[in-house]
């Protein structure tokens, strides 16, 4: 669908996904109805961002007569496909689609897709930084992140680049596929939306199965989940390891101190681990994903490793908030699923507070528990899901030491500096999502943070 005059176009979701793309279509002359289950008042600042133009309003639900006058639907991230007016639309046969796949359908130049369980927010914010250093104003960043790149597409040209993270909520609607695809890893997350670990990696793995053999795929080899994928590569394959790479693998890897790159016979020593301004071995993994994406976009080497020698990280993933009394309190609120919290343990060697909770998403923590037995002092729970994240840490052990349940997290940063001691780390890694009290994980880092620096 590129000829959008008159078209009648339903978009469910009016966060910042559904009006980029509520924007770009009606100024494309199709007949937008943007459909939100807010109230008027709580989405007066979204209706005045678009007051300039005609786009009929359906809030507090979605009734399924919105889709009488429909062509198109089109899904914000959050809204799940068993929503009853989304499996009425696929009932009716009517196509789904969401602002990325509309942007991948009309976007002039190449382009690259990042995704993965974990690190995918790091690793293209890395690859923008790259990118940004070798071609400037050239290329455009965003997709799950930042500015949805709807937003420029009219002003691309086609020897510009856009880097997008996808998630796997976008990947679910889309038919079009990346010239550069990475899958940086697969392990359990949004099961609660998903249902199945096949149907989340059969989500991921889109990213892959509209390629043609003209297109790169970079799968991480140190994750089967990822690994497993090689079948749905259809062009040239890289891929990337924390461990020395098989001869006849290309890409990067971290071996006796030093970060390098393969690619056939040409061998690239990149630099050494120690220049690497980010903590823990899994943002190790995210530099070696950048480089393989760079090296795999054709990216020129000085701009790659300047980025990498700069580049301190992205806000709510292990962020240092402050030191106080000898006590350093690190921000990793992007921790949405128990294995990004194992990751954040193991990147740290200091004697732990942490700080867990939020709501579930039905994932199983026993992995997380056993960690914390082995490296974790005091654990202070928070939120919703506290209850049954206790139910799976308690036990037997000389670790935890402390085992203690908040209400909020703003109680729950009080306790952790009631128990913390001169050179501990209380990290606030959760495993949950925010939306029990906060917006998303940024708004629960930012106030996160608030609290932190109020301490005295």
């Amino acid at each position: 669908m590129h000829a959008w005059t008159g078209k009648r176009v339903l978009i469910l979701g009016a966060a910042r996904q559904g009006l980029a793309l509520a924007r770009w279509l009606t100024r494309h002359g199709a007949h937008v109805t943007l459909s939100d289950a807010r109230t008027e008042a709580q989405m007066a600042s979204a209706r005045e961002s678009l007051a300039d133009l005609s786009i009929t309003w359906a809030l507090g639900g979605h009734p399924l007569e919105l889709l009488n006058d429909c062509d198109l639907l089109c899904l914000s991230g959050g809204v799940p496909l068993t929503l009853p007016i989304v499996a009425e639309a696929l009932k009716r046969g009517i196509p789904l689609s969401n602002d990325t796949q509309v942007f991948m359908e009309i976007v002039p130049c190449r382009t690259i897709g990042i995704t993965g369980s974990a690190g995918k927010t790091t690793t293209t914010t890395l690859v923008g930084r790259m990118a940004k250093e070798a071609y400037g104003g050239a290329a455009y960043i965003g997709g799950n992140i930042g500015d949805p790149l709807i937003n420029y597409v009219d002003e691309m040209k086609p020897t510009d680049l856009a880097i997008l993270e996808l998630s796997s909520f976008q990947l679910e609607q889309m038919t079009v596929s990346p010239n550069v695809g990475a899958i940086l890893n697969i392990t359990p997350n949004h099961l609660d939306r998903h249902g199945t670990m096949e149907a989340y990696t059969a989500a991921k793995a889109r990213l892959l199965d509209f390629q043609s053999a003209k297109d790169v795929a970079v799968l991480g080899y140190d994750d089967l989940g990822a690994w497993n994928l090689r079948d749905h590569v259809k062009g040239k394959l890289f891929t990337f390891s924390l461990h020395e790479l098989d001869e006849s693998l290309n890409g990067a890897y971290f071996h006796d101190g030093l970060l390098a790159l393969r690619d056939g016979n040409a061998y690239v020593p990149l630099m050494l681990r120690e220049k690497v301004l980010l903590r823990g071995d899994h943002n190790v993994s995210n530099v070696l994903a950048a480089f393989t994406v760079a090296h795999a976009a054709g990216f020129p080497l000085d701009a790659m490793l300047a980025a990498v020698e700069d580049f301190h990280g992205v806000p709510h993933r292990l962020e240092l908030v402050r030191e106080l009394r000898g006590v350093r309190w690190y921000n990793d609120s992007i921790a949405t699923a128990p294995e990004r919290t194992m990751a954040a343990v193991r990147a740290f060697e200091e004697p732990i507070v942490l700080l867990l909770g939020g709501r579930d998403k039905d994932l199983p923590w026993d992995d997380l528990a056993a960690l914390i037995h082995q490296r974790v002092d005091h654990v202070v729970l928070f939120g919703e899901a506290a209850e049954k994240i206790e139910k799976a840490v308690a036990g037997s052990g000389s670790r935890p030491q402390t085992l203690t349940r908040c209400e909020t997290l703003e109680q729950a940063v009080l306790q952790a500096a009631e128990v913390a001691e001169a050179g501990d780390v209380v990290l606030l890694s959760p495993g949950g999502t925010s939306y029990d009290a906060f917006k998303d994980f940024a708004e629960r880092g930012e106030r996160f943070r608030e609290w932190v620096l109020k301490l005295s």
